[in-house]
């Protein structure tokens, strides 16, 4: 749970009149953030008082008049965990008397926090009259008045340290008003997000890096398709094609799949069987995407103009889009992760996680998929992929404000490749032959390497293209280059363990791509192992 913005735990003295609602407030902070809550009527109940509300109200006055109100702070002080994540809720307070004993007993321990929920008369006799009550109540909101704490409920306003007006507001918006500054919502903007995308054409070797990096954080969000299958090496090679490419290697990390994803239900749970993962780790938001069987078939027999992988993913992606005006678009009815029941123990909205995480100052690593030249707006249309595949599009799809990134990590190969067939322009198309006789790695080994991860076919491989990582730095705000695939550029690079150990010619390119992307590289990829990076970030 978490703490107030004062660093101390927070108790919440929550007050009302009868029929506010102050119990539904209570079950919602419960769930929104696993607070514990203490009820006063079941504390009259543990000293007898019996099932009916005139009853409970008549108790509540004689003790009240008896302690001088001290009774609902010694209650708790007998019940009360240590528990240092702790938020509190006291349901509810009904005289001054009462608060000022909460604060003298736990304010150098606690933020005692007195809420106080309001709403017109005519709202309460409604809400009054409508309402489920495990009590026997009075025939009437008129006799409820009549007692006497009931009557000077009003009076608590002016000792609040929050008046909400309940009358015209759904739960959720007395909540926001009613602990806003207590730091459970994220108060300030902090920079707690880093992005890595892929700066060419996709299959930059994403996989390793997000791998390598995802230790240094609490929450992994991945956001895409399953037409993008990244590569990860640690803690052994494991192929993620919908789940982040840290998961195995940051198991205590938290595991997010964005909105704005597309999932095909067989191949998640194949990942989420693989990886062991719980409803505890792995939350699903329930606007993500479902794609169908139809939406594969559809591709299958129109994707090869354009080099697609055609796993369904831009059918269901137009889907989504045009379901909004047919119930049956391509044929085929819209299901979202909310709809799909072999998901529903993992599916869960995905914006209060964030929010926790933002309010914790937890770290977050948000993880791209395909490549900057693939996007869907800044590509080379129609040889594109559905979605925009820039940072900007990421956050979108994950949910993120764009004023909480941190860093923006662009991976970016040394030689860039593209899907085999007509997949689209790319510039200074060369051989694996050339790059064999320039590395001296053997061709063959090229040859199995450049395999598309999804598609299986031999990928079209160019010269690096300056202006082409230039533009992607500027379109994606990168702050810091991965640079992969140094060993394309001499075998030896497979031996380096620091920036020194690095051929000359290396060196000088990675000088090159800094002074044209106008952004460190970071990070350099020599080979694909656990330890096959080379880091020189002054960040962490």
């Amino acid at each position: 749970m978490l703490e107030g913005a004062t660093g101390m735990r927070v108790m919440l003295a929550l007050s009302g009149p009868v029929g506010v609602g102050k119990t539904c407030f209570t079950r919602f902070l419960e769930e929104r953030f696993a607070a514990q809550t203490h009820s006063t009527q079941e504390m009259l109940r543990r000293r007898g008082a019996a099932e009916d509300r005139k009853t409970l109200q008549d108790a509540g006055e004689d003790i009240d008049q008896a302690t001088g109100g001290a009774w609902v702070s010694d209650d708790l002080a007998k019940v009360l965990s240590d528990d240092p994540n702790q938020l509190v809720i006291v349901d509810a307070v009904r005289i001054k008397k009462q608060i000022d004993h909460l604060r003298r007993t736990f304010g150098a321990r606690w933020r005692v926090w007195h809420v106080f929920i309001d709403a017109d008369d005519t709202v309460l006799r409604q809400r009054y009259a409508d309402r489920p009550s495990p009590l026997r109540e009075f025939e009437n909101y008129d006799q409820v008045k009549e007692s006497a704490t009931e009557r000077g409920i009003q009076s608590l306003k002016s000792v609040a340290d929050r008046v909400v007006d309940a009358s015209c507001c759904e739960l959720d918006s007395v909540v926001a008003q009613a602990v806003a500054g207590l730091g459970f919502y994220p108060l300030e903007v902090e920079r707690l997000v880093d992005v890595v995308v892929g700066g060419e054409y996709g299959s930059e070797g994403k996989g390793h890096v997000c791998s390598y990096l995802a230790p240094g954080y609490d929450l992994l969000v991945r956001v895409g398709g399953p037409n993008a299958g990244h590569k990860a090496v640690l803690p052994e090679r494991i192929t993620y094609i919908q789940l982040p490419s840290g998961t195995a290697a940051n198991p205590n990390s938290k595991i997010v799949i964005g909105a704005g994803a597309t999932l095909y239900v067989p191949q998640i749970l194949n990942e989420i069987a693989e990886r062991g993962l719980t409803p505890e780790r792995l939350s699903i938001d329930p606007q993500a995407m479902i794609i169908e069987e139809g939406d594969r078939e559809y591709e299958s027999g129109r994707g090869d103009r354009i080099g697609s992988t055609k796993q369904g993913v831009g059918a269901a992606t137009a889907r989504k889009i045009l379901g909004r005006f047919d119930d049956k678009p391509l044929g085929i009815a819209v299901r979202l992760a909310e709809g799909a029941n072999e998901l529903k123990d993992f599916v869960r909205p995905t914006a209060p996680l964030l929010e926790d995480a933002f309010a914790r100052g937890r770290k977050v690593f948000l993880e791209g998929t395909q490549g900057t030249e693939l996007s869907l707006h800044h590509g080379s249309w129609p040889h594109v992929t559905s979605r925009d595949t820039t940072v900007a599009g990421c956050l979108a799809d994950a949910g993120i404000a764009p004023g909480r990134v941190r860093k923006v990590i662009m991976v970016t190969r040394t030689y860039p490749i593209r899907v085999g067939g007509p997949s689209g322009p790319i510039s200074r198309e060369t051989s694996y032959e050339r790059i064999s006789e320039r590395s001296g790695i053997p061709e063959a080994e090229i040859r199995g390497t450049e395999t598309g991860t999804i598609s299986h076919n031999p990928r079209r491989i160019a010269e690096f293209d300056w202006e082409q990582v230039r533009h992607a730095a500027v379109l994606n705000g990168a702050t810091d280059i991965a640079l992969s695939f140094s060993d394309y550029l001499s075998i030896e690079n497979r031996k380096a363990r620091r920036f020194e150990d690095l051929t000359e010619e290396t060196r000088a390119f990675i000088e090159g791509v800094e002074r044209v992307t106008n952004a460190p590289v970071s990070l350099v990829s020599t080979r694909f192992e656990p330890r096959g990076i080379i880091d020189r970030r002054n960040w962490r």
